[in-house]
């Protein structure tokens, strides 16, 4: 193996935290992988990791040295990519929350891997915080208004909001029509991933935006109980428009309160800030923001 395929074992091996997964990435027996950082380490006379029988972390040598490879393997990249006039290839792992994706980016993939075919595209979903670095991931595309972190955003636009119920629910507990009026209604509490804490309602008020906690007979964690729980009418929700176009269309939920809307959620996509950008991952981020349609 030369240096630059060991510099890709050793890279990765840093960011899965893992010899085994390091290799299913890359193709790899894992013994190959193994061989080839007793081989990076023995020539450069420094250990590069800390190995026990359940964790794997880069020593302080380690940590220098990856930075290092990094840079050397993005501007190989781009050299090769420029000089070959090949388009870019290879794995991208973006991270993305399901409904967004199922309904705003997966429709116009095939766009983006026609234009780039020897890009092979890996989603995983999920809505909590991600480190991409630990996790072996290239970017991450996340709603709502983000927390500080050491990653670059960019911003790919805003979702309407909406507050809904079903007509069950409706029927007995009445129709709100202005914000006081909820004083007698209740709500589906969401409870956030990233601070554990029920998020208030949401409501735009001239100018100004105001909160409010209503009793809260359930709390849920994931967008799509979130729904179910309107649906099978347990209180007001809260959520972007078009994950509830199909329940407004069927009649199964009602929007309500609408000249006090929420505040739009923006969507970002977000990636390591000291990584330099490969050219797939510029790629795909130079696509998407122009590309998903958030309508």
């Amino acid at each position: 193996m030369d240096r630059y395929d060991a510099m890709r074992v050793f890279a990765r091996i840093v960011e899965r935290r893992s010899f085994t997964r390091a290799a299913e990435d890359l193709g790899l027996p894992r013994a190959t992988a193994t061989e080839a950082i007793k081989a990076l380490e023995a020539r450069l006379g420094v250990r590069l990791l800390q190995r026990t029988t359940r964790h794997v972390s880069p020593t302080l040598d380690g940590e220098a040295f990856y930075g290092r490879c990094l840079q050397l393997i993005a501007d190989l990249e781009d050299a090769e990519t420029a000089f070959a006039g090949t388009k870019p290839r290879g794995m991208l792992r973006v991270e993305v929350h399901g409904t967004l994706a199922g309904h705003h980016l997966v429709p116009r993939l095939p766009e983006f891997l026609a234009a780039y075919p020897d890009i092979e595209l890996h989603l995983s979903e999920g809505d909590r915080f991600v480190d991409p670095v630990r996790e072996g991931v290239d970017c991450v595309i996340r709603v709502g208004v983000l927390r500080d972190s050491d990653m670059i955003a960019r911003q790919l636009g805003v979702l309407e909001e909406v507050t809904c119920a079903s007509p069950a629910y409706c029927a007995g507990r009445g129709v709100p029509r202005s914000l006081r009026d909820l004083a007698d209604h209740s709500m589906v509490g969401f409870r956030s991933s990233a601070t554990g804490t029920v998020m208030p309602l949401e409501f735009t008020v001239g100018a100004s935006l105001r909160t409010m906690m209503l009793p809260a007979s359930i709390t849920v964690t994931g967008a799509e109980t979130y729904t179910a729980a309107a649906l099978a009418g347990l209180g007001l929700i809260q959520a972007p428009r078009y994950r509830l176009a199909r329940h407004f269309a069927s009649g199964a939920l009602q929007p309500l309160l609408e000249e006090f809307p929420p505040s739009p959620s923006p969507v970002s996509i977000l990636y390591p800030r000291a990584k330099q950008l490969s050219p797939r991952l510029r790629a795909f981020i130079d696509w998407a923001t122009t590309a998903i349609d958030l309508r």
